[in-house]
């Protein structure tokens, strides 16, 4: 039987296989003898909270692309109501707009073809000809307006305090602006402040750093709640400080627009698979602990364990993924009700993930996971909703990947070693019988002449 992350037995019985994605199956056996089994859905009829965890390598960034995948492939009166936004921090998806060629052998086993997706890819406005020289396909490209930054936002990406010279003048600029203004018009109005002589240049200084970032502009933000679409925000050439600003702008904008759509459509009382008017978002965060980190606070901090605590209720689901989950707030691990976590060595990040353990666990998470084969791909699933635990692997991509050096082998060695052992036993019963004597024979050579040589050490 089928798997449904995501999807407790009541709504399994409501709704059977509707509103779920294909992820991956279900991985029986530990180590070298851990063979697939049965499918592995994810339901996405209701919102969620994940986390998607592993070390460089294993597959945090393909497993958020096969949720974006997936999400592109349901029907169309499902599909219509949902919404993707993926936070692109490394320049990789992009490329979801080409279909899988590489691993089409791997697609076959699975009965998928390579399909490319409608992937509508945005780049900041001040960047364009950067990304236009590397050769990337994008769409359009985005900006904001200074005015659209609040007092809190320009102090955060200055790394400044409200209570030293250089923020209060800062607070004292912004308290002067009128509506619509510019980066100029904020440099305008710090020389004409009294006092602040020597924070004046600073500020200035600031303010002309800021206005090279790329992210002001006229072109504006384009829209993103359309029923359907696949948005990819490329953030990549961007420092980190401003990635987390343009995010916490781009999370106020949903959670607001969200917010006011169930008003009108009273979500409490409505069923998923009625009618909506704006669709239900899907915002996926590479590399998430950048953003909303657990030693210190990013522009993007506030909005991000906002829409952890109270993102349920105006229906916004966000898929968070890193490689250091110890590094990631712990208001949001806690919060998750569904945890993909991939392979893990350090000990602080396998520590992270004892800390919010549930009681449905039988064992220490760190079993769970050294249980996982030395195979790229596979993970350990918890699920709050089914209270289980399952191990998985995950699903090829049917577009094509942007990671460098990352090759999700589904024929892998074990496999197909075993396939081979039982083709020759099948078919060749003799030859079969001696390559396990031949085997046997040499194994017992390897011990004899161990044990000889173990003797000759002893003797000298």
């Amino acid at each position: 039987m089928e798997t449904i992350i995501g999807r407790d037995q009541k709504d399994r019985e409501i709704y059977g296989k509707r509103g779920v994605i294909l992820i991956g199956k279900n991985l029986v056996g530990d180590g070298e003898d851990a063979h697939l089994t049965t499918d592995v859905f994810l339901d996405v009829a209701r919102p969620h909270v994940m986390t998607v965890c592993g070390k460089r390598g294993e597959g945090k960034s393909y497993s958020i692309g096969i949720i974006a995948e997936g999400l592109q492939t349901l029907p169309d009166e499902i599909r219509n109501k949902l919404c993707t936004i993926v936070i692109d921090t490394q320049g990789i998806f992009w490329t979801m707009k080409t279909p899988n060629e590489k691993d089409i052998m791997a697609l076959r086993e699975w009965n998928q073809p390579p399909v490319g997706f409608r992937a509508a890819v945005y780049v900041p406005e001040g960047q364009t000809k950067a990304f236009t020289d590397a050769g990337v396909d994008y769409d359009g490209s985005f900006s904001f307006a200074p005015s659209e930054l609040t007092g809190e936002d320009w102090l955060s990406v200055f790394g400044l305090e409200a209570t030293e010279p250089l923020g209060t003048l800062l607070q004292m600029v912004l308290g002067r602006m009128s509506r619509g203004y510019a980066i100029a018009d904020m440099v305008s109005q710090a020389r004409a402040e009294e006092g602040f002589e020597s924070e004046k240049k600073t500020l200035e200084g600031m303010l002309r750093n800021a206005a090279g970032w790329g992210i002001f502009g006229s072109s504006r933000m384009p829209p993103l709640l359309v029923p359907g679409k696949l948005s990819v925000m490329d953030f990549s050439l961007t420092p980190q400080n401003v990635r987390a600003l343009m995010l916490a702008i781009i999370g106020r904008r949903i959670f607001a627009e969200r917010t006011a759509s169930r008003r009108k459509e009273e979500l409490a009382e409505m069923e998923f698979f009625g009618e909506a008017r704006v669709p239900i978002p899907w915002i996926l965060v590479d590399e998430a602990h950048n953003f909303v980190p657990s030693d210190e606070a990013t522009p993007s901090s506030e909005m991000l364990n906002k829409i952890v605590k109270e993102g349920r209720q105006p229906g916004i689901s966000v898929v968070f993924a890193t490689q250091r989950p110890m590094k990631l707030h712990p208001d949001v691990l806690s919060q998750c009700d569904i945890i993909i976590s991939h392979r893990l060595t350090a000990e602080e990040d396998v520590d992270s993930l004892k800390s919010i353990m549930q009681t449905y666990m039988l064992f220490d998470i760190a079993k769970y996971l050294n249980e996982l084969p030395k195979l790229k791909g596979v993970a350990i699933v918890l699920d709050d909703n089914s209270e289980r635990i399952y191990k998985i692997r995950m699903k090829p991509r049917h577009d094509c990947r942007g990671e460098h050096g990352f090759r999700l082998d589904y024929f892998d060695v074990f496999r197909r070693r075993a396939d081979r052992g039982q083709q020759e036993r099948g078919r060749h019963p003799v030859r079969w019988r001696f390559y396990k004597h031949r085997q046997s024979v040499r194994f017992r050579r390897q011990q004899r002449d161990s044990r000889s040589c173990r003797q000759e050490q002893r003797g000298r």
